[in-house]
């Protein structure tokens, strides 16, 4: 198979959808490799390394994606990369395709066979090529949240583990998933004061055990997000709904009632958001203040590091990667029900209920669509 690596041209992405360690082993089973020019360069990744791990080097985007059967990427494609695209190919990569109708119009036009990171899923109903990103952003989210509580960012001037005889500040996790454990153990860690919300009593249960008296565990209510939203320094919002939009839980409302400087810090945002005044941000300019309080909303939060991300996400994305190139698209999906989970459009058709479901097109199975 001809594999297809181009440059991220996303605002402040510098994350690469593959490093020369897995460009080595893709190369083994005889495939090739072509890598655009430059693309490691963001996280000290030069081309001779990539040549030597057996790649070719083209000078432009549009050479890779019209020679490549297989587009390896990071984040969604951009309008003018999803153009590049055509049926027969097979596009691999982050998509989040729910909150973004332009992209999904775009690649039904396409004809592309495209596969999504975020719904690949696996045995315990988790989501293996999310984990990495969502350990990552989880993990940043109270280091961004920590900064823009600075009085300099706009923040109310709190330092979130205090000092002694000085109270630490409150921080608020929405979700008890992957980045809400991250985030959880992070602001712990900094030795803030911390509270979890989730609607699932045994994974609370978990993080109970997990964390120890330390960490505070509310049952999800309306009730309850009023409340702790309303005295929180720092909120985070870590909500997930598999491969669908996610649910404005913290209204303005709710927002209005916290303390000027107060931070929130959506790391939902690749899904549309879950504070009702959410937008998506970039790193150039990650936040914004709406009734005195900063929203912190970069849509890609794990490429502000990227080297540590970009090798996280090769450790998960490698085998399935490896079984596209050694099986072929609609083998490696077909022999696989988490793998083919993970497709959400092929040909013109929306292979994915939820986003079927939320940008108002018809659903047709992934299996059925493959078939045709």
């Amino acid at each position: 198979m001809i594999v297809g690596v181009p440059k991220e041209i996303k605002s402040q992405e510098n994350r690469v959808g593959l490093v020369p360690g897995s460009v080595r082993e893709v190369v083994r089973t005889g495939s090739t490799v072509f890598v655009e020019k430059g693309a490691g360069l963001g996280i000290g990744i030069d081309d001779e390394q990539y040549r030597l791990a057996g790649a070719e080097i083209l000078d432009t985007a549009d050479e890779v994606f019209e020679r490549a059967e297989l587009i390896i990427k990071v984040k969604e494609p951009q309008p003018i990369e999803c153009r590049r695209l055509r049926e027969g190919q097979t596009l691999f990569t982050y998509l989040h395709l729910a909150p973004d109708p332009e992209q999904t119009r775009l690649l039904k036009e396409s004809g592309v066979t495209a596969i999504a990171y975020e719904t690949v899923t696996q045995d315990d109903g988790g989501l293996p090529l999310l984990t990495p990103m969502s350990q990552v952003a989880g993990r940043m989210s109270i280091q961004a949240g920590a900064h823009c509580l600075e009085m300099a960012q706009g923040g109310s001037g709190i330092l979130l583990g205090g000092v002694p005889g000085v109270a630490a500040g409150n921080v608020v996790v929405i979700g008890g998933g992957v980045v809400g454990t991250n985030a959880v153990r992070m602001a712990m860690g900094m030795e803030a004061r911390v509270i979890v919300l989730d609607k699932s009593l045994s994974r609370l249960r978990e993080l109970d055990f997990q964390f120890g008296a330390k960490l505070n565990t509310i049952y999800a209510t309306e009730d309850a997000l009023e409340k702790y939203v309303r005295t929180a320094d720092l909120v985070i919002g870590a909500v997930l709904v598999h491969g669908a939009a996610a649910p404005k839980l913290v209204t303005r409302s709710m927002l209005k009632s916290m303390r000027k400087g107060s931070v929130v810090v959506d790391v939902a945002i690749d899904q549309g958001g879950c504070f009702e005044t959410s937008r998506a941000t970039t790193h150039h300019e990650p936040t914004y203040v709406v009734d005195d309080v900063v929203h912190y909303c970069v849509a890609n939060m794990p490429g502000a590091v990227p080297r540590t991300s970009t090798f996280a996400l090769n450790n998960a994305t490698l085998p399935f990667v490896m079984s596209l190139v050694t099986k072929g698209t609609k083998q490696a999906l077909l022999s696989d029900q988490h793998f083919l989970n993970g497709l959400n459009v092929h040909k013109g058709m929306i292979t994915f209920e939820a986003v079927a479901r939320d940008l108002g097109y018809e659903y047709v199975s992934a299996a059925d669509a493959l078939a045709r």
